[in-house]
């Protein structure tokens, strides 16, 4: 099982920073792990959402998301290739007017994957994702 936790403040609402994040279809212009982000489905506050990602090597997943605004999305595990389970979310919480977003995701792999590798793409993959986010809301927002 592997984990990860980051909160970071961003300069933008979390009105702002919400829409962003369920904008899934718009991952691949600033994420750059991921190739392709399709919507499934949507039931509700839900959406099936299959990822197309590379690190390492391709691989695809799908996570039902779960969307509720303006302060929550948190996802689990629907199947893959990778992953045996996954659970997380991102909690928005207002911050003197900017958005203090917290990151968490709980994921254990189908396959053998060794500690040090597992703990070297969450400490090289989390500081960029939370890079590309300030980059997506300087773009977006001009912030």
């Amino acid at each position: 099982m592997a984990s990860a936790s980051t909160t970071e403040v961003f300069n933008c609402t979390p009105a702002e920073f919400f829409k962003i994040v369920i904008d899934y279809p718009n991952y691949p212009q600033f994420l750059s792990e991921v190739k392709k982000c399709t919507v499934l489905k949507t039931e509700g506050e839900r959406k099936l959402i299959e990822y197309q990602v590379s690190m390492i090597k391709s691989f695809k997943y799908s996570l039902w998301m779960t969307e509720q605004e303006p302060g929550l999305v948190s996802w689990e595990f629907a199947g893959g290739d990778i992953f045996k389970t996954m659970k997380g979310h991102w909690k928005l919480e207002d911050q003197a007017g900017k958005c203090r977003a917290t990151y968490f995701v709980d994921a254990t792999f189908g396959l053998f994957v060794p500690g040090p590798v597992t703990k070297a793409l969450l400490d090289v993959n989390l500081p960029n994702m939370v890079s590309a986010y300030h980059k997506r809301i300087k773009t977006i927002y001009g912030k």
